[in-house]
C-alpha cells in the first residue's frame, strides 16, 4: 500500500448494523462455485495501516455490492451500461452511513488488486460481474488459443455435466493465465484449474469480450471445450 496516502475517513453520527453489514458483504457470484455467497473482510488490528487498510478492503466490497448487485439498495441509478455518477454514489452513500471522500474513493479504485472499476472523469463502474441488467458495451474480441477457470473438486461433476454457465451473472469468466485462475480457485478452497479451448469457440461462432480489467467474458462453455486435468 502506497505508505503516503492519508485517507479521509468520514462516518456520519455512527455505523449502524446494516451499515456494517453493507460493508462488509462480498455479494460475488461465480459460474459454479457458491452463487451468491457472502464473505466478510478479516481486518487487521493494531496500527494506523492496518486500519487503513481494513477500510479499502471495505469500501471495496461496498462498491462491488452497489455497482454489481444492489445498487437500489442505496437509492444509487446506473445507466445502460452500468455507470453511475460519482457525486450520486459519495452521496447515495453518505445518505445510507458511509461517508466517503473522492479522494478516498480513487484510492480505493486505484490499489484494488483486480481492477475491478473504472473511474471515467465524473462516472464509476463495475469493470464485470453485474447481476443488475447492464450493457458494458465491449467489442467483440479475439481470444487466446486457450483461457483458463479456476474452479474447486466439488465443483467438476457438474461442470463435466453442464460446463461452465453465467449462473446469477451475465457471463461466463475466465482468466488469461494459469497463475490468475489458480488464485480464484483458490478462494473457495484447493484450486483446480481448467483450460478453454477459446480458439475452437471462436471458430465455432461462440463471442469473447475482455473487460477494462483483463477478464475474459463469454456466455457460456459447453463441456466439449473444456479440458480437466489429470487425477492425481
Amino acid at each position: 500500500m502506497d505508505q503516503t496516502y492519508a485517507p479521509t475517513f468520514l462516518w456520519s453520527g455512527g455505523v449502524t448494523p446494516d451499515t456494517l453489514s453493507a460493508m462488509n458483504d462480498d455479494s460475488g457470484t461465480d459460474e459454479r462455485d457458491g452463487a451468491g455467497g457472502t464473505r466478510s473482510a478479516r481486518i487487521p488490528h493494531g496500527t494506523a495501516d492496518a486500519d487503513s487498510a481494513g477500510r479499502t478492503v471495505k469500501l471495496s466490497k461496498y462498491l462491488a455490492k452497489h455497482l454489481r448487485h444492489q445498487p437500489e439498495r442505496i437509492g444509487l441509478v446506473l445507466d445502460p451500461h452500468g455507470w453511475a455518477g460519482i457525486d450520486d454514489l459519495l452521496r447515495a452513500a453518505a445518505e445510507h452511513g458511509v461517508r466517503i471522500s473522492r479522494a478516498e474513493l480513487e484510492h480505493v479504485v486505484a490499489v484494488n488488486d483486480k481492477r475491478r472499476f473504472t473511474i471515467d472523469g465524473d462516472r464509476i463502474r463495475a469493470n464485470q460481474g453485474h447481476t443488475v441488467e447492464v450493457d458494458l458495451d465491449l467489442p467483440a474480441a479475439e481470444p487466446p488459443a486457450y483461457l483458463y477457470h479456476g474452479t474447486v473438486a466439488r465443483s467438476l461433476p457438474a461442470i463435466r455435466a453442464e460446463g461452465l454457465r453465467p449462473m446469477a451473472r451475465h457471463h461466463v469468466h475466465l482468466s488469461p493465465d494459469r497463475e490468475t485462475a489458480t488464485r480464484v480457485g483458490a478462494r473457495r478452497g484447493r484450486p483446480v484449474v481448467l483450460s478453454v479451448d477459446a480458439g475452437a469457440m471462436r471458430r465455432d461462432g461462440h463471442v469473447f469480450h475482455v473487460s477494462a480489467n483483463g477478464v475474459w467474458l463469454t456466455a457460456a462453455v459447453p463441456p466439449a471445450y473444456l479440458r480437466f486435468p489429470s487425477p492425481g
